[in-house]
């Protein structure tokens, strides 16, 4: 297993503290798992195939038959909430807020952030496509 790892990290040209860093796992477990201490567990595998953009199968057996699309991470949904909610709240405090000609109700205001959600999800996950090619696409 660790022989792919090692793969992907001269395919992406970086090394295991990048790796590391970027995907939250230490590198005490990296070292045991390179000298054969120990392998790592489910939870950190998913991190690192995660971080690669593979699945865990992959990261494992070497062999994958699809493409992983990009997905938003836990911080990614974070975040843009974050921003809807200040949104939101700004748009629940204007006074003289019209929608469609009729004075704005909190439903019209709810229906305008969710499609600003949709909108935002779909922005990020294209512009984690474009920016992180590497993570997210096979040669």
């Amino acid at each position: 297993m660790y022989d792919i790892f090692e793969q992907l990290l001269q395919k992406y040209g970086i090394t295991s503290y990048k790796v590391s860093q970027g995907a939250g796992v230490t590198q005490t477990a990296l070292s045991n798992w390179k000298v054969g201490r120990s392998t790592p567990s489910t939870k950190t595998l998913q991190k690192i195939a995660d971080f690669f953009g593979v699945t865990v199968d992959y990261l494992m057996t070497g062999q994958e038959n699809e493409k992983k699309e990009s997905e938003l991470t836990k911080r990614d949904e974070r975040d843009i909430e974050k921003q809807l909610n200040a949104f939101r709240e700004q748009l629940m405090t204007q006074e003289g807020l019209m929608f469609d000609g009729d004075p704005a109700t909190p439903e019209a205001i709810e229906s305008i952030v969710s499609a600003m959600q949709i909108g935002m999800e779909m922005a990020k996950k294209r512009n984690k496509e474009k920016y992180t090619p590497k993570k997210y696409k096979k040669d």
